[in-house]
């Protein structure tokens, strides 16, 4: 996987415009002049966690005793999943459930808001695929962060500009293509686990 294309499964694991109306509702009950200093410490907590993630995967893998092909297999069901909340949201809350009230701390922005336990299950895998090139990942989620920040920073704007129906029916196609990125690592797992046995 080159570092392009990590960047954009990254980024649309992190799923910035389908984040937009739920960040908006959480933000509802916090001052005006509160919710960009807010957001921006949600997305920095955000950003220290996937790094921590991306720097630590190894360790963390080898301290379970987890090998590629589970990683691979568990990370696509979890693509999947978020895929199909993404293109079949639940009735209320969208994908991460209800919003609370008051000013919001790491949860539910910074995790798994933005980064969600499928944005660190790619990280993982990105890491025991090819350990060697955690610059290259780091650059990755640096370009996915950077992206879903400029988007998340903008909500207002693009909520008003875009509108809610927009905004859902471009989650949906992201929804769509996560779905077949999951699928295709899925299949991946699959066939390495199945050539690994014969």
């Amino acid at each position: 996987m080159t570092t392009l294309s990590a960047g954009i499964l990254l980024f649309l694991i992190m799923d910035p415009l389908g984040n937009v109306p739920f960040f908006l509702s959480l933000l509802k009950h916090v001052p005006p002049k509160r919710r960009r200093v807010v957001m921006i410490r949600e997305l920095l907590i955000a950003l220290g966690v996937l790094l921590g993630f991306l720097v630590g995967g190894q360790h963390i893998l080898k301290l379970l005793q987890l090998r590629q092909e589970s990683i691979s297999i568990a990370g696509g069901i979890v693509l999947f999943l978020i895929g199909i909340r993404m293109v079949f949201p639940p009735a209320e809350g969208g994908i991460f459930g209800k919003p609370g009230e008051g000013e919001p701390f790491i949860v539910p922005m910074a995790i798994p808001g933005v980064a969600g336990p499928s944005a660190m299950a790619a990280l993982l895998l990105l890491t025991n695929t090819a350990p060697g090139r955690t610059a290259d990942w780091a650059t990755a989620l640096l370009l996915a962060w950077l992206a879903t920040s400029a988007i998340l920073l903008s909500s207002t704007y693009l909520f008003r500009w875009l509108g809610e129906s927009v905004l859902t029916a471009l989650e949906r196609v992201m929804g769509m293509l996560l779905i077949a990125l999951s699928v295709q690592m899925f299949m991946g797992g699959v066939a390495a686990f199945l050539h690994m046995r014969v």
